[in-house]
């Protein structure tokens, strides 16, 4: 489950990823923005929401408290059935471990192989090689890219590294899934091989969370969204 009551969020100036606490410091005339107002919402376990809103309506900064990249000012957040505002640094480490994440940035690490950035989550859970390899192997066969499995990021197209970040955050079959505009990078085909394998997914249990503005793949995949505009929800359903 991913529940939302009444949360918020500020960040110290735009673009910046720490967060303004509520200490009373500072004047009213230098108070940032909230880039997130009074969001309340659930999504039951094993559910899909499309996560829709203009540019800059705070998709991403919803996201980020999803993914726990960031923390509200005021609020509560329960993840997976945890609350997560009682978490301390490690209990986190190890509730991220259940979360798998499609950044819109790919965040692929230059020095490893297409192959081996796949495979880290599976290494970080300390899975057997031999598992490691035959699911490596049998994804990025699905996402086309068998062959540049020794290809570092910096070889590949922004398609291609958009489907190595895709493989690598659904290898270990998250709990969660949350993607930030994860067909923005691939053609028509490649995108539906996409959704085919997140709605796979998601009919084996894991919770879906996708933002997105192509509104044609909305219509294409319908299911229940959050309709995010100038930080606040305005439509869920």
């Amino acid at each position: 489950m991913v529940r939302f009551e009444d949360v918020w969020l500020k960040y110290r100036r735009a673009g910046e990823a720490s967060l303004v606490r509520l200490t009373g410091a500072g004047s009213a005339n230098a108070a940032p923005p909230d880039v997130v107002s009074g969001v309340s919402f659930e999504i039951p376990d094993g559910g899909f929401r499309w996560l829709i809103g203009a540019s800059g309506a705070g998709k991403t900064s919803v996201l980020k408290l999803i993914y726990l990249a960031e923390r509200p000012i005021r609020g509560d957040i329960d993840i997976l059935g945890t609350r997560v505002g009682k978490l301390d640094r490690r209990e986190l480490a190890l509730l991220r471990r259940r979360i798998g994440v499609v950044y819109q940035d790919f965040r692929l690490l230059p020095h490893l192989s297409a192959y081996d950035n796949v495979a880290l989550p599976m290494r970080l859970a300390r899975r057997p090689e031999a598992q490691i390899k035959a699911d490596v192997t049998e994804l990025l066969r699905w996402v086309g890219l068998s062959e540049k499995h020794q290809s570092r990021p910096y070889e590949l197209s922004g398609g291609e590294q958009q489907r190595i970040a895709i493989a690598r955050a659904v290898i270990g079959r998250p709990k969660l899934l949350v993607a930030d505009e994860p067909t923005g990078n691939l053609d028509d085909e490649q995108a539906e091989r996409l959704m085919l394998l997140i709605t796979a997914l998601n009919r084996l249990g894991t919770t879906v969370v996708v933002a997105t503005h192509n509104l044609g793949l909305v219509a294409r995949y319908p299911a229940p969204h959050l309709e995010i505009a100038g930080g606040r929800l305005v439509a869920d359903g």
